[in-house]
């Protein structure tokens, strides 16, 4: 069994572990932050101090045959859970939270490593997953923003000449259309399309052009 001071020393690391993650999650003012990932890993860490010395006394009982390591494992699975969570589906199709749900995943670990004695693993680890969410965010910013498609999103009124919009954008010669999609409601119509990546002042040429329709009610581009 732990002694009374190694179970702090575990718990302590696990909570500090999940802190330093959490709080680079939390500067983003996401739901899952701070005390989350804490938790998390704190849960983890216990639930492996469990899965490993939990069951000492009766291991090697005669007619009992225990797997304890099960007990860990749950933890992977079980965080799942607590991931979807954190996943948001947006209007204009866009998933955010991936990151934040790997997060989580990647500090369940670091606490079973941590609550397995696994120190120098569970600190090395803490300090690659804080390298990958600060340190290479700008980097991928930019990596990303290169061959990022273009969004624009149009909603226009019920008695708008649409045939006459559509094949406008379509026929503009510099500009390739991955993804199109047509919405109706009782009163407007949506268009969402999808560019490849683009000069900016290409955009800004259609956008310009798009404002003088009256019957366009809003126009949506993302980068």
């Amino acid at each position: 069994m732990l002694s009374w001071s190694e179970i702090l020393i575990r718990l302590s690391l696990a909570s500090l572990f999940g802190a330093l993650i959490g709080l680079e999650r939390e500067r983003k003012d996401w739901t899952a932050g701070l005390r989350t990932h804490m938790m998390v890993c704190v849960g983890s860490c216990l639930t492996m101090m469990v899965s490993a010395f939990g069951f000492s006394d009766i291991l090697g009982t005669e007619h009992v045959v225990l797997d304890p390591s099960r007990i860990a494992a749950q933890v992977i699975s079980g965080i799942g859970f607590i991931g979807a969570g954190t996943i948001l589906f947006l209007k204009q199709g866009t998933i955010r939270g991936l990151t934040t749900a790997s997060g989580l995943w990647t500090v369940a670990a670091i606490g079973l490593a941590t609550g397995s004695g696994l120190y120098f693993a569970a600190g090395t680890t803490t300090i690659v997953a804080l390298i990958i969410l600060w340190a290479l965010q700008p980097l991928e910013q930019i990596y990303s923003k290169k061959f990022k498609q273009k969004t624009l999103r149009i909603v226009t009124r019920p008695d708008a000449n649409n045939t006459a919009l559509l094949n406008n954008l379509l026929n503009k010669p510099d500009l390739k259309i991955q993804t199109f999609t047509l919405d109706k409601s009782d009163d407007e119509f949506v268009f969402q399309l999808k560019f490849d990546p683009a000069d900016i002042t290409k955009f800004e040429d259609i956008i310009s052009e798009l404002k003088n329709d009256p019957a366009i009610k809003e126009i949506f581009w993302a980068q």
